[in-house]
């Protein structure tokens, strides 16, 4: 999430700070471009800036809300009106929907309700945070990824308790809970409403591998259904043909960026992985904002080659409001976002998209070629689609991190 972050608001290191009349420990945005900010940004400030402020206070950050007057108090009232500013979201839809988390004592919302199940998930995770010195964000992660497979292991075989089919003198079969491990898996490859990638499965195999073997260490469990998992499922990380641009040259190309237009480019290709000829043709009308809670603004195409129809549009809307502000003085305008300065068509041409990236490429001084290809945004959507598919993986159905790591 940092990661992304950091190339497309080039966000600098964070100093905290303490008042004169009494030692405290409040949260520092500094550097944070707000504009730029993903739903997936604000829950890595939460965890990064908020929740070390809110325990060294005593607070439980994972279960005791904060207050309005706490921001207040701590001068962190401009990540609550960056929040609703950016993403419309008060911080109590944040706080239960992007962070997961509840009020009072209902903590974490785990995709089961068994007790004994979520007793085993959380005690596991203690102990993964304890004995390998992780970080709240990288516990998150895992608790994400795990909280995946609860969800799918629910909806394919009807039931969340996940520890009677693997207790230790159980009644039943072995097999049966094999069977039902491998389920689930199923329906993660093969049901679920969303396709996830072979990393983001292979990552959610490892982990809930690790948990089921930490049963069995600690003799909760009679068995480890997920063993098998390995052979039974063969996700291969395939090489793309397609060389990509890296991080560094990205961060080089937003930096070259000064106008609403080449930010809104740049946007577009490493941010939405849009083909050039989809940049080109973009019109206002393709974005819909108004989407029901949970879900998140797209871009929809009519047709579109060898993908869907919506694109998620998790960040850079405040970038493209800003070329709409450019363009809506001009009494001829139609739409697009890109519009032709001849008049003969529209929009420009998907040539003349590249001609603008290669431009910029040259002003940042990328290299002439790249594993043998010159710069294009093929390249630049080379690189969302790797970056994408790298950081995506468990993430939950009405998580708003998708395209925040686009």
């Amino acid at each position: 999430m940092g990661y992304y972050l950091g190339i497309f608001a080039l966000k600098g290191d964070i100093a905290m700070s303490e008042s004169e009349e009494e030692p405290k420990l409040t949260p520092s945005f500094d550097d944070v471009r707000w504009t730029t900010c993903s739903l997936e940004d604000f829950s890595e400030l939460y965890w990064d800036e908020i929740a070390p402020c809110l325990e060294a206070a005593g607070i439980d950050s994972t279960s005791e809300k904060p207050t309005h007057q706490w921001f207040r108090d701590h001068d962190a009232r401009p990540f609550l009106a960056a929040l609703r500013r950016q993403h419309d979201r008060s911080f109590g839809e944040f706080w239960t929907e992007d962070l997961g988390l509840g009020d009072g004592d209902e903590g974490y919302t785990w995709a089961t309700t068994d007790e004994r199940t979520i007793d085993a998930l959380e005690r596991f995770l203690d102990r993964r945070q304890s004995r390998y010195s992780l970080a709240t964000s990288s516990v998150e992660t895992l608790r994400t990824r795990l909280n995946l497979y609860v969800r799918a292991y629910r909806e394919a075989n009807s039931t969340d308790d996940l520890l009677t089919p693997i207790q230790r003198d159980g009644d039943a079969p072995a097999y049966e809970a094999v069977d039902a491990c491998y389920a689930a898996f199923d329906w993660l490859n093969e049901e679920a409403e969303r396709e996830y990638s072979a990393q983001t499965l292979q990552r959610v195999r490892r982990i809930v591998d690790a948990w089921y073997q930490h049963l069995v260490g600690r003799r909760v469990a009679a068995m480890n259904p997920a063993s098998g998992l390995y052979d039974e499922f063969k996700w291969e990380l395939e090489e793309s043909s397609t060389p990509a641009l890296s991080a560094a040259h990205i961060r080089k190309l937003m930096q070259m960026t000064t106008t609403p237009r080449e930010q809104l480019l740049m946007v577009a290709l490493a941010g939405w992985g849009l083909r050039a000829s989809e940049v080109a043709a973009l019109h206002v009308s393709q974005f819909n904002r108004d989407v029901a809670d949970g879900d998140v603004p797209y871009i929809a195409f009519e047709n579109r080659k060898n993908g869907p129809g919506e694109v998620s549009v998790l960040f850079g809307l405040d970038i493209l409001d800003a070329r709409i502000d450019e363009l809506a003085s001009d009494e001829t305008w139609t739409g697009y976002v890109f519009p032709s300065p001849q008049g003969e068509t529209p929009h420009v041409t998907r040539d003349t998209i590249r001609n603008w990236f290669q431009t910029l490429a040259a002003e940042a001084d990328l290299p002439e070629h790249i594993d043998g290809e010159r710069p294009s945004p093929q390249l630049c959507r080379r690189f969302w689609y790797d970056t994408y598919t790298a950081v995506l993986e468990g993430v939950l159905e009405g998580v708003e991190e998708i395209a925040a790591e686009q």
